[in-house]
C-alpha cells in the first residue's frame, strides 16, 4: 500500500515545466474508490491525488475505468465506496451536485455537444443562462471567452461552419463560462485529425497557463499524455504502479 501511495503522489519538480502556472486550481483526492455496474467492476480500489494547477492525463485500454473515474470526480456518478474530495470537501452525490458542477467544474467531451443551429457565441452563452446574468453581460462574457481561445473571428458561425478543432475550442470556452477551478476532459481529441488535435491542446494548455486551472484528461492519444505533468495508467479498474 505504501508503494501504491508513493506512485500516486504528485512528483515535486525542481523547476517549472511546460509553463506550469502557480497553483490556483482545485485539489483532488480520490481515496480507495470502488465502482461497479451490474457484474462489471469498473474501479477496484483506486486512489489518486491531484495538486492544484496540475495537468494529469489518465490513460489505459478501453473498459479500464477511465471515464468512470472522471465521472466520479465530476459528480456525474457516485462511488459505491471510498471518497472523492475536491478542495478537501466530499464531492456531493449527483442529485445534489448542481451547485458543485456549476461553480467548481467545467466539462469537455469528445463530442463537443454544440447546439447545431446556434452560433459559437450563442452556444457559449447557453452556459450562462442559469446564473441570472443579463443578456448584454452574457454576450460580453461569451465574446471574451471566445477571444481567450482565439476564436473571436468565428463567433457568428454555426458549428457546421467550424473545423473540429474550432468546435472543441467553442466547447472549451463554454466549459470556462463559470470560471471553474477544475477542468475535466474525456477524449477531447478523439474525433480530431492531428492538426485540429494540436490546436485544441494548445488552447487547453494556454487556458490552463493563464488561469491555473487543474486539468484532468482521459485519453488514448499519446499527444495528450505528452502535454501532462503526470500520466496515470488504469488497467481493469486499477492504477498501475510505475506509470
Amino acid at each position: 500500500m505504501s508503494t501504491l501511495r508513493t506512485a500516486l503522489t504528485p512528483r515535486r519538480k525542481s523547476s517549472p515545466t511546460r509553463g506550469a502556472p502557480s497553483p490556483g486550481g482545485a485539489q483532488v483526492a480520490v481515496q480507495d474508490v470502488y465502482k461497479s455496474f451490474a457484474q462489471i467492476h469498473a474501479l477496484r480500489g483506486v486512489s489518486l491525488a491531484v495538486a492544484p494547477g496540475e495537468w494529469v492525463t489518465i490513460t489505459g485500454p478501453s473498459g479500464s475505468g477511465k471515464t468512470t473515474l472522471l465521472n466520479l470526480i465530476g459528480s456525474l456518478e457516485p462511488p459505491d465506496s471510498g471518497r472523492v474530495l475536491v478542495n478537501g470537501q466530499a464531492v456531493p452525490p449527483p442529485a445534489r451536485a448542481v451547485r458543485f458542477r456549476r461553480e467548481m467544474v467545467g466539462f469537455v467531451f469528445q463530442d463537443s455537444f454544440l447546439l447545431p443551429y446556434l452560433t459559437a457565441q450563442t452556444n457559449v452563452e447557453t452556459a450562462l443562462l442559469s446564473v441570472g446574468m443579463k443578456r448584454s453581460e452574457r454576450q460580453r462574457r461569451s465574446r471574451d471567452l471566445l477571444a481567450e481561445v482565439g476564436l473571436t473571428d468565428r463567433a457568428g458561425h454555426i458549428p457546421a461552419e467550424l473545423s473540429g478543432g474550432q468546435r472543441q475550442g467553442v466547447a472549451l470556452a463554454r466549459a470556462l463560462a463559470n470560471d471553474p477551478r477544475l477542468l475535466l476532459a474525456d477524449e477531447p481529441t478523439g474525433s480530431l485529425d492531428s492538426v485540429s488535435s494540436e490546436r485544441a491542446l494548445d488552447m487547453l494548455a494556454a487556458v490552463r497557463q493563464r488561469r491555473g486551472t487543474t486539468v484532468i484528461v482521459v485519453s488514448h492519444d499519446p499527444a495528450v499524455a505528452a502535454r501532462a505533468d503526470r500520466v496515470v495508467h488504469l488497467v481493469d479498474g486499477l492504477v498501475q504502479a510505475g506509470h
